[in-house]
C-alpha cells in the first residue's frame, strides 16, 4: 500500500504549492528585516504599498489587490489607522462605502524606504539574473490568472 501511495502522489519536491511557499520564504527573508526595522508586518506593508501605487481604494478592492481576506484586512486596517498610516473618507458616489487613503506620513516613509527595498530586489536579481527574474514574474502572473475549477 505504501508503494502505491508513494508512486501515485506527486513528490513534495515537484509540488507547486510547496515550491511557491518555499520561494516566498526565501524572497521574504530579504525583506522581513527591513519591515521589522520599521515596525510593520508583511501584510501591513503590502497594504501600504498597494495604496501608494493605486491610490484610495474601497476595502474590497484593497483586499483583492493585496491578496488578503476581508476579515484579515479589517484587522490590519484598524492597526494602520491607529498608527495614522491610513485614513478613511466617504465614497462620494456611494455614501455607504468608504475609501481608504494613505497618509502623507506613510507616503513619505515609502519614499524613504525605496533605496533599501530596491537593494533587496537587486540582491535577488543578482542571484537569479535579470532574464530569469523577468521570466519568473511573467510565469507567476500567468499562473495567477489561471481560472479555478
Amino acid at each position: 500500500m505504501n508503494d502505491l501511495k508513494k508512486n501515485s502522489v506527486r513528490s513534495i519536491d515537484r509540488s507547486i504549492p510547496i515550491a511557491l511557499l518555499r520561494a516566498r520564504e526565501a524572497v521574504m527573508a530579504h525583506f522581513r528585516p527591513l519591515l521589522a526595522d520599521r515596525g510593520y508586518t508583511e501584510q501591513q506593508w503590502r497594504v501600504l504599498r498597494i495604496l501608494n501605487e493605486y491610490g484610495p481604494l474601497e476595502a474590497t478592492q484593497l483586499a483583492r489587490h493585496s491578496a488578503l481576506l476581508l476579515p484579515s484586512l479589517t484587522r490590519i486596517m484598524k492597526t494602520l489607522e491607529d498608527k495614522q498610516d491610513i485614513y478613511r473618507t466617504k465614497n462620494e458616489s456611494d455614501g455607504r462605502r468608504s475609501l481608504i487613503h494613505l497618509s502623507q506620513g506613510s507616503k513619505d516613509l515609502i519614499c524613504t524606504e525605496v533605496a533599501r527595498t530596491e537593494a533587496a530586489y537587486a540582491r535577488i536579481e543578482h542571484n537569479l539574473g535579470r532574464e530569469k527574474t523577468d521570466q519568473l514574474l511573467d510565469l507567476l502572473a500567468e499562473l495567477a490568472n489561471i481560472d479555478p475549477p
